[in-house]
């Protein structure tokens, strides 16, 4: 075991001086916490902290575990490659755990580590029962003969895919006829048998594609049944519809039971209460919508009754938790531009209507429930000036306490800008929150150049988040304001400011932007002729919208994987449901949705005039190569400046450290020359 001095300054992280500010090399040596467990005897919490190796451009996530009444941290691994934890021991306290895809145990200091599995083929997504008697797992199974050299063995250098359907990609991977199964096994001593695939022969994925993990199959509490997440539609069924369910499937009699076949939308995340008596999951109503409300559903297996615990509540849950004595639930949903925890009581009792309490407040994101310890969560909690750490929320009153404190000691010797609310009229006379990001050095007295901040989604929450490439303070530290307004769209505003962007991309929601930037223009402090537009993914598409009516008010635009013509974004990107559901369906037939010409970026490129820096992932299958490509290339054709960053490797997100450098270095490039 390795003592940490102090509570989780875990990091090895090069020291600033006092007053320095965020830059993207100190940005990357950061190290990002995320929970795992609260141990069986309800004293530590364990934690991962990944961290980054720019220089031979990989991650390293290690293990460590810290007491719930306080004190130091330890580390309990070191080796390379990811770790997350199966399951601890009350008694004994042995930690069980999955490291490159084979079974370890250690002791509860990190002691005693020994290899149990060798299994010939790495796992993932496992899950002990338990009694640990089985295991769950998720492997890929070969289902259809796509490509070439299943198809014609013989030909064994040659590389085709042969499609007859559609979902032949999704997100940044082509579809190559294997599945992801989800598998049970009887598990002794690290030995694994009798393998049974619960979901043979069928061509559907579980975990879901592309995003799913070890939440979307769970145990039973009497280790009896395994509920798991999947979407039982393929080719064109698949790329237009949300429609996933819950299936139960028993370990005595061998049979399968859909639990939400009624429910149409998207059903997720199920977790037993204690005694197993009721399932509770996330719900949504309408098929083909994915940011349609999300409800908090429970099913009573003795009734068979459903109650959906939400219903009348304004707003959608992001995730939740039961409570250990099974008589409440506490949740997670974005508020007023933050993200907060809450509290449903009475969950057993027959009203319909339940009591529902916010917990916390202040600006902040609480954005993951970790466990539970008598009368206290444990939490993960960021916000704009701080990445993700460890808190102990207390039940009764809201309070947090800091539990890690991995990046405290690099965050202290930070000069941080200040980040305020601000409220802003939009032109059809609504209030809409914005946030203002101020350099660390703000003076009032000085003018500043000022950048507009357009998010993605577009029904993606606009809150306290900490990121490592849309990073707030690395924006300030390089002397911009910058002003992050929740527009038309988001969550945390009601369910109705959530739904109003669907089938209004260009319309309201770009009002919205002009309104905000418009409002902090008005500030003596802002330079009026040194503003800009940022964003990526429909914050991308916004960018290009204005640069076609901004009237001259922006000097400059950055556009990261952003949608420019929607026609062709529409017979290239793969998940049709949301291009069904927000542009309104296809371009084509006798009456096409007005919003292919009303709303299309393409079709404004004529009043374009303003410099472009556009940035495309080519491994980008959400919105494809051409979507960038076309808008460099329309610029450059119209005498415009503009720059064209394109990362040959990199998806709609940029995951490769030497990579996100880059991007920080070609972003701050770019406004150093054109604002």
């Amino acid at each position: 075991m390795r003592r940490i001095l102090g509570t989780g300054l875990i990091m090895a992280v090069t020291a600033v001086n006092a007053q320095e500010t965020m830059t993207p090399e100190l940005l990357w040596q950061l190290g990002r916490v995320s929970g795992e467990v609260v141990t069986a005897d309800g004293k530590n919490t364990i934690y991962g902290v990944t961290t980054y190796d720019v220089k031979e451009n990989k991650s390293t996530r290690n293990l460590y575990s810290v007491p719930l009444k306080g004190g130091e941290a330890s580390r309990l691994t070191s080796e390379e490659g990811g770790k997350s934890v199966l399951s601890t021991d009350a008694k004994s306290g042995k930690i069980t755990y999955l490291q490159s895809g084979q079974i370890w145990t250690m002791d509860k200091d990190g002691g005693n580590k020994q290899q149990i599995s060798r299994f010939s083929t790495p796992l993932s997504n496992v899950r002990v029962s338990p009694d640990g008697k089985r295991i769950l797992f998720s492997r890929e199974v070969q289902i259809l003969k796509v490509h070439s050299k299943d198809r014609y063995p013989e030909l064994d250098k040659s590389d085709a895919y042969v499609y007859d359907d559609l979902n032949y990609r999704h997100w940044d991977t082509w579809e190559d006829g294997k599945f992801q199964h989800v598998f049970v096994a009887d598990y002794i001593d690290g030995n694994i048998s009798n393998e049974v695939d619960l979901m043979p022969g069928e061509p559907f994925d579980c975990p879901q594609m592309p995003f799913g993990g070890s939440e979307d199959a769970i145990w039973s509490p009497d280790s009896k049944s395994i509920v798991y997440v999947t979407k039982k539609k393929f080719g064109k069924e698949y790329a237009v519809s949300t429609n996933t369910d819950l299936f139960v499937y028993s370990l005595d009699s061998k049979k399968t039971l859909n639990l939400t076949e009624k429910l149409k939308g998207y059903d997720t995340s199920p977790e037993f209460n204690k005694s197993g008596s009721k399932i509770a999951w996330l719900s949504m109503a309408e098929d083909g919508y994915e940011s349609d409300k999300n409800d908090l559903l429970i099913y009573d297996f003795k009734s068979g009754a459903v109650t959906n615990l939400t219903k009348e509540w304004d707003g959608t849950v992001a995730s939740f938790k039961w409570d250990q004595d099974d008589a409440k639930i506490y949740f997670l949903a974005a508020v007023k531009g933050t993200e907060q925890l809450f509290e449903i009581s009475k969950v057993n009792e027959k009203s319909l209507k339940k009591p529902i309490r916010q917990v916390t407040n202040g600006q902040h994101d609480i954005n993951a429930i970790v466990g539970q310890s008598g009368a206290e969560l444990i939490v993960k909690k960021e916000d704009m000036n701080h990445a993700a750490e460890l808190y102990k929320v207390a039940l009764s009153t809201g309070k947090l306490t800091a539990l890690t404190q991995v990046n405290t000691a690099t965050f202290s010797k930070l000069s941080l800008g200040k980040v305020s609310e601000r409220q802003i009229r939009t032109t059809d006379n609504q209030d809409m929150l914005a946030w203002v990001i101020y350099p660390p050095d703000f003076d009032p007295t000085k003018k500043y150049p000022t950048l507009l901040y357009c998010q993605g989604g577009p029904q993606s929450a606009l809150s306290q988040f900490y990121s490592f490439r849309w990073n707030f303070q690395l924006m300030a530290a390089n002397g911009y304001i910058i002003i992050a307004p929740n527009r038309r769209g988001m969550p945390g505003h009601g369910v109705k400011w959530n739904q109003a962007i669907s089938g209004d991309w260009g319309g309201q929601p770009i009002q919205d932007y002009l309104s905000a930037i418009d409002d902090i223009a008005k500030e003596p402090y802002v330079d009026k002729d040194r503003l800009g537009a940022i964003g990526a993914s429909y914050g991308g598409y916004s960018v290009f919208m204005l640069a076609g009516i901004h009237q001259n008010r922006f000097k400059t635009f950055i556009a990261h994987d952003g949608l420019f013509d929607l026609r062709s974004w529409y017979g290239t990107t793969e998940e049709l449901w949301f291009a069904n559901k927000d542009v309104g369906g296809p371009y084509w037939g006798s009456n096409p949705p007005a919003g292919y010409k009303k709303f299309s970026p393409i079709e404004l490129v004529d009043q374009w005039n303003t410099p472009v820096l556009i940035i495309q992932g080519g491994t980008d299958y959400r919105v494809p190569i051409e979507q960038g490509l076309e808008a460099f290339q329309a610029a450059q054709l119209k005498g415009i400046k503009s720059r064209l960053l394109y990362l040959p490797n990199e998806n709609h997100w940029v995951i490769g450290a030497q990579n996100a450098q880059v991007w920080q270095r070609e972003f701050f490039k770019w406004l150093k020359e054109t604002l």
